[in-house]
């Protein structure tokens, strides 16, 4: 008979836990879920590769029925105590919000009930696992839900169409949060989801499952772009079929159960004739406000009607930037969110793509212009005499040679990435838009040639920009490549293959700048669409610094001079590992909605129409050039580093080590110096990142030497120059002696990690040596051949 200590894992789950629970009563097609992968993955960025990080996986989850779970276990192998699980299984209970977390080791179980309604942690044979129905009752304490009506409704069944799309774990919890709290009579809920998290989707189950159950029998979804509503029919709600009508051109037809509008739609500003009254006040039981954080959070607005006329329906509020100013409240209206899922979550799980930062300061919007003495415009008007700065730049004033250099840099970008990346530019008004792409024609010719529609401006005013809208968020049509817009696209569009994002548009509010990040956000791994880079020309990503913020960038990069981008501020150094928090291990890399602003203008307190700009003031010859450059990362707890970073990266190294000594024993005792990048890289210090910075062929030793006591550096190929001049491998045979020259070959071009890595035997040139197995045979033997590794590093450092 085997030994439960000789069990894996596995074992457990198969030969224990799961008898046991279907001996409580657990229906293991519906009820039971093994080794359930509830995360993506984070996604790990360097240069231009990505790769994912570690998924979160529950061993086992309790459903009461599909999308319901209501508890969480974790098994461990029984050379492990019967509690060994139980702080895992507890942090996945309250990720996914849960009452009940439990541990097994194969002995039994420790049940853990974070509702209080039982034992707060009881010890439980096989023999005694709670039953469905037990548990349950646990669910309903932890969720508050009473009565048998309420019971009802909480536990309706999902929508399933066959198809295996099954909500995300917020999703779900968003879902039956929300269901919970109607059932329980809320009837103002707003929910808080970052763009590209499926809110839609996430709106579509919660109106089925009411809509379903007979709880809710007519229900208005408004929105106040058409591409939203659009979206939204032929997609998340197509499964509502010939139930569900547009309202278009305020025509009221009231045999239909699901209604989709603008708000536009049921609003003419005009109290006796707004199309929304030919409704009773009580037609609708059940309103959910798409993107409410515009309009119907202000107690002013016309929008705001619509929803105090149907008071007595149950409203649902989605957005992913709740707005809160002195004026304007979502959350007096709606209450505090029920559940919020940020976009920082969103990244960390893997929903959500990362980004990185490249900040360009122009010196005419770092040092502001000044008109020299009887400067004349293009018309030969006199320009005011003033100081004229980053406001007034394309909105009182254009200068000709600033919007070429921002056109020259972004076109610069795609070069050296691809030129036919997905890009959305986002400029101060129409006009500037409409200049903007024009100047992006002249940096481009070859691709306007080639289609006119690789630069396209989308904005309100223009019926054939808007035409193009599908074309640019559809993956699968090139063309248009670069949209250049103002406030048309700053949401609700799906762009999920974009990969650059230009701000060129004096951007103050943390709801568009939240809104505009989010383009980039959705992830498309078909098309090779994993993360997103944001170019800044107006110092707008100043917002990551505020509280309101979250889910920072991977890097900041700031851009200087006349020199051109580099392709290290693309491609940086990819010697050193960056390593999964999840894990603690190095990552592997591997080789490899819109609406027409003009039709609907928009409502001020007070019910005007905003007035025309001013007019602009066109110049041209003015000296506009690049001026600054500067790097900026994240620390260990994702703030931006302020400090240079090689003050930051030396102060973390000397509080790592007490000295140089203490530093050259730490380092020439690793068996791998893998481990002691890796370590430092876990506090923070990613060096590679101060590669960039500093002279790049250095060897990580030689630049923490440097960077933290002064010492002088040698480059990797001296150092691999030295070794050879010493003659110190002449002991080996002609084949080894190759196998050894080409590792420090390997070394100079590309650092110590990669020499450490029994994979580099398979590449070029060692792979015309022979294969990895016979070339370790040369040395005797798979630890002789480390111990080569190891020699070969002692006299690579022996001058240290």
């Amino acid at each position: 008979m085997t030994n439960i200590k000789d069990l894996s894992e596995r074992d457990i789950c198969t030969q224990f836990i799961l008898p046991s629970l279907i001996k409580s009563g657990w229906d293991l097609e519906k009820q039971i879920r093994e080794e359930v992968f509830f995360t993506d993955g984070r996604i790990f960025v360097k240069g231009q590769k990505t790769a994912r990080g570690e998924r979160k996986r529950a061993d086992f989850i309790l459903y009461l029925k599909p999308n319901i779970p209501i508890a969480v276990i974790e098994a461990k192998d029984n050379n492990h105590s019967v509690g060994a699980g139980l702080q895992q299984a507890l942090n996945y209970a309250e990720i996914l919000d849960v009452p009940v977390a439990v541990s097994s080791n194969g002995d039994g179980f420790i049940m853990h009930d974070r509702s209080g309604f039982t034992k707060i942690e009881q010890e439980l044979s096989f023999d005694n696992f709670p039953t469905p129905s037990e548990l349950w009752k646990i669910y309903k304490q932890y969720k508050k839900i009473e009565t048998s009506e309420q019971e009802e409704i909480a536990a309706f069944d999902y929508f399933f169409d066959g198809s295996g799309r099954a909500p995300r774990y917020y999703q779900q919890i968003a879902i039956n949060r929300t269901v919970e709290a109607i059932a329980r009579g809320h009837n103002r809920i707003l929910l808080v989801m970052a763009t590209g998290t499926g809110k839609t989707y996430t709106a579509f189950q919660i109106i089925y499952r009411l809509w379903k159950s007979g709880y809710k029998k007519r229900i208005l979804f408004l929105a106040d772009r058409n591409i939203l509503i659009d979206q939204t029919k032929r997609k998340d709600f197509k499964h509502f079929k010939d139930r569900m009508t547009i309202i278009k051109k305020k025509k009221i037809d009231k045999a239909y159960e699901i209604y989709l509008a603008l708000y536009q739609g049921l609003t003419n500003y005009n109290e006796d004739k707004d199309a929304y009254r030919e409704f009773s006040r009580n037609f609708f039981d059940l309103i959910v406000v798409d993107e409410c954080h515009r309009g119907s959070a202000d107690a002013d607005s016309a929008w705001r009607a619509i929803l105090e006329y149907f008071d007595s329906a149950i409203q649902i509020g989605l957005t992913a930037t709740p707005k809160e100013t002195k004026e304007i409240s979502n959350i007096e209206y709606f209450g505090e969110p029920i559940y919020t899922y940020t976009l920082k979550q969103g990244i960390e799980d893997g929903f959500l793509a990362p980004y990185k930062v490249i900040r360009v300061g122009l010196n005419t919007d770092l040092e502001g212009w000044r008109p020299e003495a009887g400067k004349t415009d293009k018309f030969g008007n006199e320009v005011e005499d003033r100081i004229y700065n980053i406001k007034d730049f394309d909105k009182n004033l254009v200068i000709d040679e600033r919007t070429q250099l921002v056109a020259k840099k972004v076109s610069e970008y795609l070069t050296r990435t691809n030129r036919y990346d997905k890009t959305i530019v986002f400029c101060v008004d129409i006009e500037h838009a409409e200049r903007m792409r024009q100047a992006l024609a002249v940096e481009n010719p070859d691709l306007v040639l080639e289609n006119h529609k690789y630069i396209m401006r989308i904005t309100g005013d223009d019926d054939e920009g808007k035409r193009e809208v599908d074309n640019f968020i559809n993956p699968e049509e090139r063309y248009p490549v670069i949209a250049t817009t103002s406030k048309l696209m700053t949401t609700g569009v799906d762009a999920e293959t974009c990969k650059l994002i230009v701000l060129d548009s004096n951007i103050k509010s943390m709801t568009e700048f939240k809104q505009i990040i989010g383009r980039g956000t959705r992830i498309n791994e078909e098309f090779d669409k994993t993360f997103f880079a944001i170019m800044d020309f107006r110092n707008v990503t100043d917002l990551f610094a505020d509280p309101a913020f979250d889910g920072e960038p991977v890097m900041i990069k700031k851009i200087k001079g006349e020199e051109e981008l580099k392709d290290e501020d693309i491609y940086p150094e990819e010697d050193e590992p960056i390593i999964d928090p999840e894990t603690g291990m190095a990552v592997d890399f591997g080789e490899k909605e819109l609406a027409d602003y003009k039709d609907h203008p928009a409502i001020i307190p007070g019910g005007l129409i905003m007035a025309d700009p001013p007019a602009k003031v066109y110049v041209a010859g003015v000296d506009v050039s690049v001026l600054n450059e500067r790097v900026q990362h994240l620390d260990v707890n994702g703030r931006l580093i302020t400090e240079s970073l090689k003050d930051y990266t030396k102060k973390g190294i000397l509080k790592e080590f007490r000295s140089l000594n203490d530093f050259l024993s730490h380092w020439n005792g690793a068996t791998k110096k893998k481990a002691i990048i890796a370590e430092l890289e876990s506090r923070g210090i990613i060096l590679e990142n101060l590669m960039e910075e500093v002279k790049k062929d250095l060897d990580i030793f030689d630049l923490i030497c440097h960077i933290a006591w002064d010492m002088p550096a040698l480059t990797r190929r001296e150092r691999a120059d030295r070794v050879r001049k010493r003659n110190y491998f002449t002991k080996f045979g002609d084949k080894a002696r190759l196998v050894i020259d080409g590792l420090l070959n390997k070394y100079a071009d590309e650092g110590i990690i990669n020499i450490e890595d029994l994979a580099v035997l398979r590449i070029d040139p060692f792979n015309k040596i022979g294969t990895p197995a016979e070339i370790i045979q040369l040395f005797g033997g798979r630890d002789q051949y480390l111990h080569v590794i190891e020699e070969l590093e002692h006299e690579l450092y022996a001058a240290a």
